[in-house]
């Protein structure tokens, strides 16, 4: 069972645990977000009224991937990024990796990630 608005931290194991469900909803967010973005690159004027509203389309995409990851516990850090809070730092994963195996200190951000031993 996994735990809504949960704050706290995160074992390497419980992160992991949670991964697939994280990768799922970030899999259906991106796809949403390419399609809109496909509608987009049709219209050859850019300034067309309804371009503004499909990027509020997936503004609204982002920010509900982004409410869903937090309810999970997981800190949204950039597109399809997510950090867990492990005490010292985060477990840092970026999609479309398949598993967590990096992460950095609190300071440091996705560049200064390094590979969990």
């Amino acid at each position: 069972m996994i735990e809504i608005n949960r704050k706290k931290t995160f074992t390497l194991v419980e992160a992991r645990q949670l991964l697939p469900i994280v990768y799922r909803l970030t899999e259906e967010s991106s796809r949403e977000v390419r399609a809109h973005v496909n509608r987009i690159e049709a219209f050859s004027d850019k300034s067309h009224p309804s371009v503004t509203v499909i990027e509020a389309q997936i503004n609204a995409i982002i920010e509900r991937w982004q409410v869903k990851i937090q309810k999970l516990g997981g800190e949204p850090k950039g597109l399809w990024m997510a950090d867990f809070d492990n005490g010292k730092g985060y477990f840092c994963w970026k999609y479309p990796e398949t598993e967590i195996n990096h992460c950095h200190g609190y300071q440091d951000g996705f560049s200064g990630r390094i590979v969990i031993e």
